[in-house]
């Protein structure tokens, strides 16, 4: 299955309701990718790193969690600066390097880990039952709670029935290459992977009546309201509050 890294912990964070730290997270994502100044966004990175510390994850892990971004980030920074127009800071033949192209990289540079870090920090350290349990009592509606929750459950089954089905493919002598007769056996293996997964999924449809299902979420976890939920999204909230002031009252 999908790999719950950060869920297993005894931090501070992970205390926290999961409605919570949804609410948390969504209040700092949005405010810090509405941000369009660069210092104002150095405050949503702090706060990000403030969190992940207090979630008391491994440094570590969390740079691996963020390469991918990295890759972005580079074409970003390979593109913007020599493509924006606005003062130039260096030259050399027909390339040239401006400085409003460097702000706006650095800007989107540091809202883009900021808002990760804070996925990773209130969202990445919860089990998924617990993120499903979250957004039912943000009143998401049931089907698309169900939805994540089955496509969490199966997707590492679907991909298991697709490496079955290529390895029976290989042992009757197919070998993938750049012509037709590859593309017509990859379509051919998409469209029985999809009869496949629909057959599989009706069977868990009825499995699921003949349990009792009545399409509504249950969950034995209880999230009693307490002092240290309040006092964190009052924290957050004021927080970012704080910094959405300072960018309108900025110079």
């Amino acid at each position: 299955m999908i790999e719950e890294k950060f869920a297993e912990g005894r931090s501070f964070i992970h205390k926290l309701d999961p409605k919570i730290r949804i609410i948390a997270s969504i209040v700092l994502s949005f405010a810090a990718a509405l941000c369009d100044n660069f210092y104002i966004a150095l405050g949503y990175f702090i706060i990000s790193i403030i969190l992940i510390t207090l979630a008391g994850l491994n440094r570590v892990d969390v740079l691996k969690r963020l390469k991918p971004l990295f890759w972005f980030l580079l074409m970003i920074w390979i593109i913007l600066p020599v493509t924006f127009d606005g003062e130039i800071l260096y030259r050399y033949h027909w390339l040239k390097i401006t400085g409003p192209g460097v702000i706006l990289s650095c800007n989107i540079t540091i809202k883009s880990i900021s808002i990760l870090l804070v996925f990773t920090a209130l969202i990445a350290t919860m089990t998924i039952a617990a993120l499903g349990n979250g957004l039912h009592r943000l009143y998401v509606p049931d089907k698309m709670v169900f939805l994540l929750l089955m496509t969490y459950r199966y997707i590492f089954v679907i991909e298991e029935e697709y490496k079955r089905l290529l390895r029976a493919a290989k042992f009757r002598g197919f070998k993938p290459g750049t012509n037709v007769h590859s593309y017509k056996t990859f379509a051919y293996l998409a469209g029985m992977l999809f009869v496949r997964a629909s057959l599989r999924a009706q069977r868990v449809h009825q499995a699921m009546l003949c349990r009792g299902f009545n399409q509504k979420f249950h969950t034995l976890d209880d999230y009693p309201p307490n002092r240290l939920n309040s006092i964190f999204l009052m924290g957050i909230s004021v927080a970012g509050l704080s910094l959405v002031i300072f960018e309108i009252m900025w110079p």
